[in-house]
């Protein structure tokens, strides 16, 4: 703190009561940690200064140098605002410091889970898509003006998911049944779409800090397996839909009023999940099974059970590119895809709004978030009961 004081003009420490100071200096050593202190501090309405993260710091400090060799002229600091216009010098301090930081366990295991799966989906594209295939498609694929409300219907589903952790699915599929696609192809679409959207987003939420690094290893395989188990069974079993999709609406109801009613609490108690693999992967083969339901259910039991809605979104949206993964590839190989222009369009609608809707999510307040996420999941929960009713 007494490092900080002396970059800042005019500045006083204070160790006996943090909260009377404008500016949070935190140098934990564990990034994680960081990350959970300086939100704590902002939601206090402080300035925060990350000395291992000044990439994600909200005071840019200019012409440090030791001690000794400073003076008080020298010393500025730039506020990262809209009243405060990014300078060059700035973003390649910032270009730098991302460069050159220690990479986090999480990031490592997210490049290397990410490489395989561009392997995968690499190989996947070049044994399907031969020269003779893409001229047949290119000459099936016409662009109407359908196209663009499919960009539309991507760009819309993934701000909300990528900001509030879900209802990416039933967002996309609302708009594609109500534009005439046939219902066998939505799910399809959606989960192959979603790879690419979600992929994004999850980046743009590791990078913006927005990841747990010990829930999202919790979360990944079971969420992964699920997803397998889940198209299988799809394929297998599709006459019982009509009996799943009712009992988990029903479910998600609940976990929403819940999070409204923990939203406009004080104080939300944090009570530890003991069982948060069995949760991925039911959430995981109930996404694979209803065309939905990743984000409703790990994300909605989480936040209820007093997780940061911060963190549980970025963690949850991050494993979810590879829970879409391994469903789309199980789907297509076992019944196959068609419809690549509402894919498309649902990709880059998808990929534009990723990183907007995540830097949101860093800024929303948490109690904001929390009454969000809960009226998103009531929603999608009355929807898919009345559509189910409906259709007796």
């Amino acid at each position: 703190m007494k490092e900080a004081a002396d970059f800042l003009p005019s500045s006083e420490t204070n160790s006996a009561n943090w909260e009377s100071l404008d500016v949070a200096y935190i140098a934990s050593g564990d990034p994680e940690e960081d990350r959970r202190l300086a939100a704590l501090a902002r939601e206090k309405g402080k300035v925060v200064y990350l000395r291992d993260l000044p990439e994600e710091s909200d005071v840019v400090f200019k012409n440090i140098a030791p001690a000794s060799e400073r003076s008080a002229a020298e010393h500025s600091v730039s506020r990262n605002n809209t009243k405060t216009p990014l300078t060059w010098e700035t973003v390649q301090q910032k270009l730098w410091a991302a460069t050159t930081r220690k990479r986090t366990r999480t990031e490592v295991a997210v490049n290397i889970f990410s490489a395989i799966a561009l392997m995968v989906v690499g190989h996947l594209i070049f044994a399907f898509f031969t020269y003779d295939r893409l001229t047949l498609l290119w000459k099936d694929l016409e662009l109407n003006e359908n196209f663009f409300y499919y960009v539309l219907g991507g760009f819309v589903a993934q701000m909300i998911d990528g900001a509030l952790g879900m209802a990416y699915g039933v967002t996309a599929s609302t708009f594609l049944l109500t534009l005439g696609v046939p219902p066998s192809a939505v799910s399809a679409s959606v989960h192959t779409s979603e790879i690419f959207t979600s992929g994004v987003s999850g980046y743009m939420h590791l990078k913006f800090g927005n990841v747990n690094s010990k829930l999202f290893k919790k979360i990944l395989f079971p969420g992964v397996l699920g997803a397998i188990a889940g198209a299988y069974l799809l394929s297998s079993f599709e006459q019982y839909i009509y009996i799943i999709k009712p009992m988990v609406a029903v479910y998600t109801l609940i976990l929403g009023i819940l999070i409204i009613q923990k939203a406009l609490k004080k104080r939300v108690e944090k009570r530890p999940i003991r069982q948060i693999g069995w949760l991925a992967l039911a959430g995981g083969t109930l996404d694979s099974i209803g065309g939905g339901g990743w984000g409703p259910i790990v994300t909605s039991t989480l936040i209820a059970r007093g997780r940061h809605p911060k963190y549980t979104i970025g963690s949850v949206n991050l494993a979810e590119f590879f829970v879409s993964l391994a469903s789309s590839v199980t789907f297509i190989s076992i019944i196959g895809f068609s419809h690549w222009q509402v894919v498309l369009g649902l990709i880059l609608g998808g990929m534009v709004s990723a990183p907007i809707a995540a830097n949101l999510s860093r800024r929303l307040p948490i109690k904001t978030m929390m009454i969000m996420v809960g009226t998103i999941v009531i929603i999608v929960s009355l929807r898919i009961i009345y559509m189910m009713l409906s259709s007796l």
